[in-house]
């Protein structure tokens, strides 16, 4: 359960919140290490509790070597890395590290070798007779010079890339060799997804297996990191034996050999489909959690329907209701958002300029909806929040404005510092009404204030009358967010008529807390 390595490692006496610490168009100077540090005691204060950060090494170094004319990743050097991560540690702020254990990209070399060419959109189709294929394989790391590993990879270590640089031809090239092939056990979309991008790694090829698994338990020592966010792991679960994943023994050999047993990991596999999710969560017999991809879209769908859609129907299918404890739930993140997938991947991959990856995984949420969906995500009971770097700062404008800059979510840190302060305790929900839906927050011993909260997406003010209890009545209470002037005054019973605009939310707290909480 998420809420272990929180405790375990960074403990805080309040609710844990997740940040995603990047999005794909974050400046690629070298600086954001030193910027999220500085940003430290603000997410401290606000109630963030994790950062997931960007995946820490490039293809042939941490930020430590001299790789590709450079030392330093895009986003700092190891060193800043480390500073960053101790001194998250110290204000409570545990941190995630982005695994990428799919593919590679920024070879040193090509190789020549004998693949086929398959279709795209039909993996198991073969488009070609064998042939010699030249492609970027060859991972030599001359920088590193064999420190922390000597494992050199070259094409026997992939099932597949998606580039002939002989050719100069794109497309999707299975590998031919001894026990070659797509990993079986996979989703299958495109009838066999085990190829997503750049050089397939072969897990089943021993000496790759052995290597990953000791850059785990490495890096984990090495940076003092907590857990991991696994990137596309709809293509990783190749099974070892019959009831054992890839993934599956990652987790296990690094929570083993770096002596954390409660390290948090949470993977991505993007479809919409509960019964898949939850197939894919059976196979492990430990913590193991995916992002709520149903609850998303469902964020989605309601951001396009606008009063059409049936807040009453938000939970339909979605991880967090069927399987809370599994379920890390979010609005948006850095794929959803971008227009040009992998955009910084591409600058390394040894292609020609003009080639350019698509965005397979696009589907913003409407910017309008996005408090709403903040509130249903941090300021009710289930799931592990998380929440998206640029809906809190911004994203930046990719090449050419494509896709364009975002303006921040308006006042999503003090959506955060709600569910930091208030969002505790026994919940009321008010599900009555499929334009305007509330509930109530009670509050627990340590945090006994509470909180009211009102969702609207019709085009008219939303009203509804909650209980808050017996013990509040006579209680003046206010909009945290101050997007509802008016103060509403709690009845003899505890009841009281909580209001936000159309298209909005309030929530309401005890007047007197705020001044409490805020010093004012």
């Amino acid at each position: 359960m998420s809420f272990r390595a929180n405790k375990r490692y960074g403990p805080k006496p309040h609710n844990y919140t997740m940040m995603q610490a990047f999005e794909w168009y974050v400046e690629g100077d070298g600086r954001h290490w030193k910027h999220l540090k500085s940003e430290i005691p603000k997410l401290e204060t606000m109630g963030i509790t994790a950062l997931w950060l960007p995946p820490p090494c490039k293809a042939s170094s941490k930020g430590e070597f001299d790789q590709k004319s450079q030392i330093g990743t895009k986003y700092g050097t190891k060193n800043e890395l480390l500073d960053l991560i101790k001194y998250a540690g110290r204000h409570g702020v545990v941190c995630y590290l982005d695994a990428v254990l799919n593919h590679k990209f920024g070879a040193d070399k090509t190789e020549v070798f004998r693949a086929v060419e398959v279709a795209r959109d039909d993996r198991t189709r073969e488009l070609s007779e064998p042939h010699d294929v030249t492609a970027w394989t060859g991972f030599e790391f001359p920088g590193r010079q064999d420190k922390y590993s000597s494992f050199k990879w070259n094409f026997n270590h992939f099932t597949g890339v998606d580039w002939d640089d002989g050719a100069k031809k794109d497309g999707i090239f299975r590998i031919l060799g001894d026990n070659k092939g797509w990993a079986m056990a996979v989703d299958i979309e495109n009838r066999n997804y085990d190829y997503l991008m750049g050089a397939d790694i072969d897990h089943a090829h021993g000496d790759v297996e052995k290597d990953l698994l000791d850059w785990g338990a490495w890096v984990v020592q090495e940076t003092g990191n907590v857990g991991f966010r696994f990137d596309a792991i709809k293509t990783l679960h190749d099974f070892q034996h019959i009831d054992e994943t890839f993934i599956a023994k990652f987790v296990a050999h690094v929570r083993e050999q770096a002596g954390k047993e409660d390290l948090f990991c949470v993977g991505e596999f993007w479809k919409d489909s509960l019964e898949s999710l939850s197939a894919y969560l059976g196979k492990f017999g430990q913590q193991f959690s995916v992002f709520d991809t149903p609850l998303h879209y469902n964020f989605k769908e309601a951001s396009e329907k606008g009063e059409s859609y049936d807040l009453r129907r938000i939970w339909d299918g979605t991880l967090v209701k069927n399987r809370p404890i599994d379920a890390v739930t979010l609005v948006d993140n850095h794929d959803t958002v971008s227009r040009l997938l992998f955009n910084a991947i591409q600058a390394i991959s040894n292609r020609f300029p003009e080639q350019q990856v698509g965005q397979a995984l696009e589907s913003c949420v409407a910017m309008w909806f996005k408090p709403l969906a903040y509130a249903l995500i941090l300021l009710r009971v289930d799931g592990y929040p998380c929440v998206f770097y640029g809906d809190l700062y911004g994203c930046s404008a990719g090449e050419n404005d494509h896709p364009p800059a975002q303006q921040p979510v308006a006042q999503l840190a003090d959506i955060i510092k709600a569910r930091k302060e208030f969002a505790y305790g026994e919940i009321r929900d008010y599900w009555d009404h499929p334009n305007c839906v509330g509930w109530v927050r009670t509050g627990d011993k340590d945090h006994p204030n509470g909180c009211a909260v009102i969702l609207c997406n019709g085009t008219e003010e939303g009203s509804k009358w909650m209980e808050v209890g017996k013990a509040h009545a006579g209680e003046q209470w206010i909009d945290l967010l101050g997007w509802y002037q008016e103060d509403i005054t709690l009845n003899d019973d505890g009841w009281g008529e909580f209001k936000c605009h159309a298209k909005s939310i309030g929530i309401w707290v005890k007047r007197s807390a705020v001044r409490h909480q805020h010093g004012h």
